[in-house]
């Protein structure tokens, strides 16, 4: 079968990493309970910062959350080394910026997931991930983003989401652990 996986909160912890980034920065003891209540992807509102001063704190610390001890989520790298022990075929779709393609690769390999060049997919925006889906025949699909399942109702992969604060509203089913995980047919 073949398997697509979002990476940055599917199956790495990024922005938990960030939140805890941005409170050294910050100086600030911002509690994790605040964070876990967010109901937004960008977490500067739990800074107290507006978006704009927010979106420019994350552009000037990107080589930093991205590209540093941020870790897996426990359980997705075995996860998807059982999928290739198994003989699935696995895909990533990421949409990191295209000048971070190359780094991003490296560093998923680094980290442990078992990634083959050309079944790496990175640089398009969350809107365009569905082109990716449908012309890559996928028969799973793990993405955390409302904006990006909402996308995927009328296709025939078989659409899970990584369970987040922010799309607690969307009717799919869920990985919450992917220790526990059990892929329902």
């Amino acid at each position: 079968m073949r398997f697509g996986f979002d990476i940055d909160d599917t199956l790495i912890n990024l922005r938990e990493h960030a939140f805890h980034l941005y409170n050294r920065k910050l100086n600030q003891n911002v509690s994790l309970d605040i964070f876990r209540a967010l109901k937004t992807v960008e977490i500067h509102e739990a800074f107290g910062l507006e978006k704009e001063t927010g979106g420019k704190m994350w552009t000037s610390l990107l080589e930093e959350i991205y590209f540093t001890d941020c870790p897996a989520f426990d359980g997705a790298i075995e996860f998807l080394m059982k999928l290739q022990k198994e003989g699935h075929e696995i895909f990533y779709i990421t949409s990191c910026p295209k000048e971070y393609c190359l780094k991003t690769l490296h560093w998923v390999k680094e980290k442990g997931f078992p990634v083959i060049h050309a079944n790496f997919y990175c640089g398009m925006q969350d809107h365009e991930k569905i082109n990716f889906i449908k012309n890559l025949k996928l028969d799973y699909y793990f993405d955390d983003k409302p904006a990006v399942l909402e996308t995927l109702f009328d296709v025939s992969t078989k659409v899970y989401v990584k369970d987040q604060s922010y799309n607690q509203h969307v009717d799919i089913p869920r990985v919450k652990n992917w220790n526990e995980f059990i892929i329902n047919s």
